[in-house]
């Protein structure tokens, strides 16, 4: 591949259990893959380039948001180990989240390698590897994209609904939530913004994975919108 440093281009990542997505913005273009299998990770020609900016999401469940003044760099694996279930063995880290005085602990310990493949295989045009974060930490960066003032940001796959919501710059929610099915997810957006009195008929939602046209359908039956980032 020619590399034209006069060009900005970005590749989104998204990992899980199942396989993967990926999103290419390159000169006011974008190209999303849908969901794939892991076994075209090295056949995939976008995978095979270099960009100026690289993005890989783990929709990694072991997640918690704590608010800056409550958080201890020494204690985050106690604190993270009162939301989740963490074995022994899993490796705990956290990243900051500015645009709402928080940081969000995890752990990207779920018994998947696709993610470090995709990070040895994806390099910035500057040769770096690109840091593995939770699927959460870009729902969290991506929730001012959402143009109501109601902002529903969500991620479904693999048994696990992400989602985010908040009014205006304030933060109402972040959390995952454990959902067989689609329609189970469902049912969790729905109990989120329940308890929020949140009116799904006057907001719109917005995911960062990719969506069915069923389940895009669903969606389109209760809320005002549905946008795909």
């Amino acid at each position: 591949m020619e590399y034209r440093p006069d060009i900005y281009n970005r590749i989104s990542i998204q990992v899980s259990l199942s396989g993967y997505s990926f999103k290419v913005q390159q000169s006011g273009s974008v190209k999303s893959s849908g969901w794939m299998g892991a076994d075209r990770i090295f056949t995939t020609p976008e995978l095979q380039r270099r960009y100026d900016v690289v993005e890989i999401s783990l929709l990694t469940p072991k997640v918690a948001l704590i608010p800056n003044h409550f958080f201890s760099a020494q204690e985050v694996r106690s604190a993270l180990g009162e939301v989740v279930a963490l074995r022994d063995s899993d490796a705990v880290d956290y990243v900051d989240v500015p645009a709402y005085a928080s940081v969000l602990a995890y752990s990207n310990s779920i018994d998947e390698s696709l993610s470090r493949a995709v990070s040895q295989t994806v390099f910035t045009t500057s040769g770096d590897h690109a840091r593995i974060l939770p699927e959460m930490y870009y729902i969290l960066s991506d929730l001012g994209k959402c143009a109501d003032y109601n902002k529903i940001l969500a991620s479904y796959m693999d048994g696990y609904l992400h989602i985010a919501i908040a009014q205006g710059k304030s933060l109402l929610l972040a959390n995952v939530f454990e959902a067989v099915d689609f329609t189970t997810a469902e049912y969790f957006i729905f109990l989120s913004m329940n308890r929020l009195q949140l009116n799904p008929e006057i907001s719109t939602i917005c995911f960062r994975t990719p969506l069915t046209p069923d389940q895009e359908m669903s969606l389109y039956r209760y809320f005002k919108g549905v946008e795909q980032f």
